[in-house]
């Protein structure tokens, strides 16, 4: 086994972990126990896996991309996946609201429909 398999199992563990944190959360949410000591901690864990995935992905990608070497053979079908998913996951969790909010063109096409 290799650092470079290793190291995607990692991410992807880490995934898989995050999804049952969330899912987990969302089942809370709807049985209204939201404001519990249980979901309480699954948002601390799950805001936590999250950022330990980002930097994880964000090192897969350093390491693939790195302008000096070669690593086209790497890239196979886990990695894809993984890149493919980090892309939906940094644009789901993004900040929405500083892009909608403080828009110029936002703001002119809700002024033309009458909303301030």
């Amino acid at each position: 086994m290799s650092f470079y398999n290793n190291y995607v199992r990692v991410i992807i563990i880490t995934k898989v972990i995050f999804l049952l944190l969330s899912i987990s959360h969302l089942y809370l949410k709807v049985t209204k126990k939201e404001d519990s000591d249980l979901d309480k901690t699954i948002i601390f864990w799950k805001s936590r896996v999250e950022f330990v995935f980002i930097v994880l992905m964000s090192l897969l990608l350093i390491y693939l991309f790195h302008p000096t070497i070669d690593r086209r053979v790497f890239i196979n079908k886990e990695t894809r996946i993984l890149l493919f998913l980090f892309g939906y996951i940094l644009i789901i969790t993004a900040d929405w609201s500083d892009f909608i909010k403080e828009s110029p063109l936002l703001k002119n096409v809700q002024e033309l429909l009458g909303r301030q």
